[in-house]
């Protein structure tokens, strides 16, 4: 195995009760990320991104779980192959802040309003380390010092209501990359913020992903975040891949219609668009899949074919993965190689 994760063929059920089969929430998604790689997952509310990540690190709980037949390999920090999927509670508790962490979309709810930022972030180290408290102390001020808050001292007495929220993202980074993770999965960060403290988030990712040689999975909405952060890109519609490429062919040479609905949907004040385009309809619930294509309803390019067939995920194009029989990838004939 030379990629830190391998996902292969996962899926995500939701339990309907003993007699009823699951729904499928996230369906057949293969990713793959390198070391030291910015990944980018891009995608509408509600098609399985936060999910797919949240497996990675174990914390589905029901009526959520892990397909059969998953795989969910990683390289930990002794180059050992992990089959997350099938760790026990103490394997992924031991793996969960040490090896993979995770920055949430929401600071203020993911810190505990109890405890003072300095007991959070030793929480982190004295469960994986062996530190004294006066070694604890000293990390967490140099944590602190990395992620430029200011006054660390003082805000390590604080607690999180103290902190706005560009600070309480910086000390949710801090706690994340304290014990140097080899995967950094990032759920949103940006969300929260406004515009100048979101670029000053990214930046400081940026910096610090060169400084720890970790990989990151940048969980987004935000087109421009992925252009800003990511080498490559899987684009997810109603739990399915439907187009995976670098981020410069997903800009310049969009092929999945969806994809490039998020585009022009994105605008800018000195741009010739005066009406924001927007993409009809909703993403289809699960369980309530039409037969073909999932984006037939809302795509103004369907075909016959689209209601009647799922197209495959196929390879247009050397490292070009797509989902659309635009570009004749189905599950009986294709030009394209199905993956």
């Amino acid at each position: 195995m030379t990629n830190l994760l391998e996902m292969k063929d996962l899926s995500i059920d939701l339990y309907r009760g003993k007699k009823i089969p699951p729904v499928k929430l996230v369906e057949g998604v293969n990713l793959s990320i390198r070391k030291k790689q910015n990944f980018g997952v891009v995608g509408e509310s509600g098609c399985g991104k936060s999910i797919t990540c949240s497996s990675i690190m174990g914390l589905l709980s029901f009526p959520l779980s892990v397909g059969k037949g998953s795989s969910i390999r990683f390289l930990d920090s002794e180059d050992q192959e992990v089959e997350i999927a099938g760790l026990s509670p103490a394997g992924l508790r031991r793996l969960r802040g040490k090896e993979i962490s995770m920055i949430f979309q929401e600071p203020m709810t993911a810190l505990d309003p109890m405890y003072t930022i300095e007991s959070q972030i030793a929480e982190a180290l004295s469960f994986h380390t062996r530190m004294t408290k006066a070694e604890i102390h000293d990390a967490a001020l140099e944590m602190l010092r990395k992620v430029k808050i200011p006054r660390p001292d003082q805000i390590l007495q604080d607690y999180p209501h103290h902190l706005s929220g560009g600070m309480l993202q910086r000390v949710m980074i801090a706690i994340a990359l304290i014990n140097n993770p080899r995967l950094l999965i990032a759920d949103e960060p940006t969300t929260a913020l406004d515009v100048t403290i979101q670029a000053q988030i990214l930046d400081l990712m940026n910096e610090l992903r060169e400084s720890y040689d970790t990989s990151v999975i940048m969980i987004t909405h935000d087109l421009g975040v992925i252009a800003e952060t990511c080498e490559e890109v899987a684009v997810f519609y109603a739990g399915q891949v439907v187009e995976q490429a670098s981020v410069e062919a997903i800009f310049h040479e969009t092929a999945h219609p969806y994809s490039a609905g998020l585009l022009r949907s994105v605008t800018s004040l000195d741009g010739a668009q005066k009406e924001l385009y927007t993409i009809r309809g909703a993403v289809p619930t699960a369980g309530n899949f039409a037969p073909g294509c999932r984006f037939a309803d809302r795509c103004d390019r369907c075909m016959d074919v689209c209601r009647e067939r799922a197209p495959a995920l196929c390879e247009i194009a050397p490292g070009h993965l797509c989902r659309c029989w635009l570009h004749a990838g189905g599950e009986d004939e294709g030009k394209g190689v199905a993956v």
